[in-house]
């Protein structure tokens, strides 16, 4: 196949954003390790209060928007990265915080869960409209929530209520703001990238 016949197609399956950017190899692996700095940065923006053992950070919208611009196998590595570095005794996870287990270990987990279903629906135009962002970024809030909440009712020995009021509905508010951020952020940027 010659490059005149390639172009078109590879033009036309420039599924999540970071597709527009040159390279591959190299682009892909910086990428995916920008996509974990990232995500420990947003975690530092971590508040403790007593109706929760679990911190607000802003680590859901910074999951959620890496898996959506890298796609659904770079968003997976990035989370994987992120999580197994911080395990190894990289002090990014909220406040500053590293290793295994407690509380909150399961939303971390949920994390390459949601960043994969986020890609997924980015690579299917989803962050291309209004719409299809708020879907995005509920379903993947949901991944976060199952695990998250499922883990916290084990490490904790919870009911599946008391879990969800902890673990879940704390949450729900300032989520519905982070995805309202991200419903008018992301078809922005297509529109730009399309006006480009």
């Amino acid at each position: 196949m010659t490059s005149a016949a390639i172009a078109p197609y590879r033009t036309s399956h420039r599924l999540v954003l970071a597709d527009l950017l040159p390279g591959a190899w190299v682009r892909d692996i910086a990428l995916v390790a920008a996509g974990a700095g990232l995500t420990g940065v947003a975690a530092q923006a971590s508040i403790h209060t007593p109706w929760t053992p679990v911190p607000f950070t802003l680590q859901t919208l910074a999951v959620l928007l890496v898996g959506t611009a890298l796609g659904s196998v770079r968003g997976l590595l990035s989370m994987s990265l992120y999580l197994l570095a911080g395990v190894a005794g990289v002090p990014w996870f909220a406040a500053h915080g590293h290793g295994w287990g407690g509380p909150s270990f399961g939303y971390l987990i949920g994390f390459g869960l949601a960043a994969t279903v986020a890609g997924a629906l980015a690579e299917r135009r989803a962050d291309r409209s209004i719409a299809g962002t708020i879907a995005l970024m509920v379903l993947g809030n949901l991944v976060i929530y199952a695990v998250g909440a499922s883990w916290l009712a084990v490490d904790l020995h919870l009911s599946a209520a008391t879990a969800f009021d902890l673990g879940v509905r704390p949450f729900l508010g300032s989520d519905l703001a982070k995805t309202v951020l991200a419903a008018l952020a992301l078809p922005a940027t297509w529109r730009l990238v399309g006006r480009r």
